[in-house]
């Protein structure tokens, strides 16, 4: 398409704008979730949405993301390029309505965008006003056109700073994040990458190119393959039953894609995306997703004589499920400024249709893969009959009205959930020492005998049938997967305590495969804690706790002569008081708060580390061997 013709339909009088700008730097973290890391890799996210909207409709296939060595990003893609005519109402260039108003934008007008993720965004204006300086630059016309500005505000009017070819179209977008906003102004290339390697996977027309000037790095992100290659990039450390299923239908202008692969394991897995967005609380898309699984592999079970009696259930069709839907709809009902679950009633019902008939026609067609999905629905049936009894050890209290609470439990008195700590500690040695340590008022501790069970790779009801994993869920009150319920959380920290050591850090790692696999609101509601033990006491004049060998080294020198020096090989080894000090008093310990910043990565990381295949865990140590810690 000529630039003529590509840019008459993207004009100045398609810009709408809804507010202005106030608010926005006095309340950062209202438009952008924080002003810390994740805030400010948001900002770059909300650029990159308004190339992947022109991409959504039909205009740009090629991003370059570049982080630059004097500190600023920039986002370049050869789209239709930002109007530049004048606004008939603001009576100024479009490009500068665009930058300087707060939700102005062709995504309002139906004409300039049918379908765009960043309605219900802050868009680039916001990123803009928390800027000490952006650059916006416009291929369009055969003239690259140019405004600067400083904290959302323009320096000089827009201008022409050069010529390009009468075809060449596009928007590049430079800005140096505010310092006096953004506690972290460094961007990070793997963090960026993560989020730009999800975008390229549900946008296969575009090519992503991601670079960092300061390292010499480098990434293209590119699959033809899209959510067939989306799903096997999320399975590749797993066993699988099938290779991808794959279908796509439409209905007006909704359009719903879906890739599902069911693996050996027993995890569930489904991932939502509404015009690109990650709907990490889910929504009506996954609703009508669910029901439709549901139903056609129940039909196709009972026409087949496979089951005779009763129905599966959700939880048994969606065992080792992992599944991507991907919507485009024109207009996306998010819930929340944060465009994190979506809203719009009829979609349920549209997606449902989709779904089980696509699904229904698939299973047919294929009855080898039918066959595997439905033996492994019914195995899972089986196996939650015989973990129901397992299940009730969840309850907090037992039939005969008294405590169900494990003897190991060391409890705390006070009944205040948000004051109390649950303490987690490996072994009698150390639980001996943390009882004595604690404070009773408000520290509980229970001691797990040896590692727990590798949740990764056990069936749910050997699982729930573990002693250890028994009192930890009984511990804890809450319930786990379907019966999880947060106001009966009995501790509002529950917090790892291991020795230092390689045991300790496996049985840390136990512990967080437990947590992601079985109750994962804890870990996304900041319950879960990692406490972080001294390895050292130096005693020179008085004590002094080091944690690394390198603060070992500096201290040290820092004190000069000769040291007292003992390591401490695990918990037990310190006594009641210098556990207390160091780890256990919330005046002076440290402690780690457990995230999930990205499932897929999570759930990717859990299976790599903690599954079957040696092959990706052998590539993950051995290309991070020389690393003291790892954040999974």
């Amino acid at each position: 398409m000529e630039s003529q013709e590509k840019s008459k339909f993207y004009k100045a009088e398609q810009i709408r704008v809804l507010e202005g700008l106030e608010g926005v730097r006095k309340r950062p973290a209202m438009y952008i979730g924080s002003t810390g890391k994740d805030g400010l890799h948001h900002l770059v996210y909300e650029v990159v949405d308004n190339s992947i909207d022109e991409c959504l409709a039909g205009y740009c296939n090629l991003i370059k993301i570049t982080i630059n060595k004097d500190g600023s990003i920039s986002v370049k893609d050869n789209g239709r390029g930002i109007p530049v005519d004048k606004h008939p109402i603001y009576k100024k260039s479009a490009m500068e309505v665009a930058l300087t108003k707060l939700h102005a934008g062709g995504k309002f007008e139906k004409t300039a965008y049918q379908i765009s993720g960043g309605l219900h965004g802050v868009g680039v204006s916001c990123v803009n006003a928390l800027s000490k300086r952006l650059i916006a630059r416009v291929w369009r016309d055969g003239k690259i056109y140019q405004q600067e500005y400083k904290i959302g505000k323009p320096l000089y009017d827009v201008k022409v700073v050069g010529k390009c070819n009468n075809d060449e179209t596009g928007t590049e977008i430079i800005f140096y994040p505010d310092p006096e906003i953004f506690s972290v102004t460094e961007f990070d290339f793997n963090v960026l990458k993560k989020r730009l390697q999800e975008i390229a996977f549900l946008n296969p027309t575009v090519k992503i190119i991601l670079k960092d000037e300061k390292q010499g790095k480098k990434e293209i992100l590119h699959y033809a393959g899209g959510l067939v290659e989306f799903v096997k990039h999320i399975n590749k450390s797993k066993q699988v039953l099938h290779k991808p299923i794959y279908f796509k239908k439409q209905l007006d202008s909704t359009i719903v894609e879906v890739a599902i692969q069911y693996t050996e394991g027993y995890n569930e897995n489904i991932f939502g995306f509404v015009n690109t967005i990650n709907t990490t609380e889910g929504g009506t898309h996954i609703s009508g997703f669910k029901t439709a699984l549901t139903r056609a592999i129940n039909e196709y079970a009972k026409k087949k004589g496979v089951l005779k009696n009763g129905s599966l259930t959700g939880d048994d069709v969606r065992e080792g499920l992992t599944a991507i839907i991907n919507l485009k709809l024109p207009n996306p009902q998010f819930e929340g400024q944060t465009k994190t679950k979506l809203g719009n009633s009829e979609v349920k019902g549209y997606v449902d249709s989709m779904v089980s008939t696509a699904l229904s026609e698939f299973l047919e067609e294929n009855p080898t893969i039918a066959n595997k999905i439905v033996q492994k629905a019914v195995s899972a049936a089986k196996a939650r009959d015989a973990a129901k009894k397992a299940r009730d050890l969840v309850r907090r209290k037992s039939v005969t009205g008294f405590s169900g609470l494990p003897g190991k439990l060391s409890d705390c008195s006070s009944k205040k959930v948000e004051k109390t700590e649950l303490y987690i500690v490996e072994g009698d040695s150390a639980a001996g020492s943390s009882k004595m340590a604690r404070d009773k008022e408000f520290q509980a501790i229970l001691p797990l005998k040896g590692k727990i069970l590798n949740v990764e790779k056990a069936a749910p009801t050997k699982v729930l049938s573990s002693e250890e994993i028994a009192n930890l869920i009984t511990a804890l009150g809450t319930g786990i997967k379907e019966n999880f319920d947060i106001k009966k959380l009995r501790y509002s920290k529950i917090i790892i305590m291991t020795d230092a050591d390689v045991d300790g850090q496996h049985i840390r790692t136990l512990l967080l495969t437990f947590f992601f696999r079985y109750v994962p609101e804890l870990i996304e509601n900041g319950n879960v804690y990692i406490a972080v033990s001294p390895l050292y006491r130096v005693r020179k004049g008085k004590d002094y706790y080091v944690y690394s060998d390198d603060e070992l080294k500096k201290l040290l020198d820092k004190l000069g002569g000769k040291a007292d020096v003992q390591r401490f090989k695990g918990l037990g080894e310190m006594n009641p008081q210098q556990l207390w000090d160091t780890t256990m008093n919330p005046k002076t310990r440290i402690l780690k708060k457990v995230t999930i910043e990205d499932a897929i990565l999570a759930d990717e990381t859990f299976s790599m580390l903690m599954g079957d295949a040696v092959g990706p865990r052998r590539k993950f140590i051995e290309a991070n061997a020389n690393v003291a810690e790892i954040d999974i």
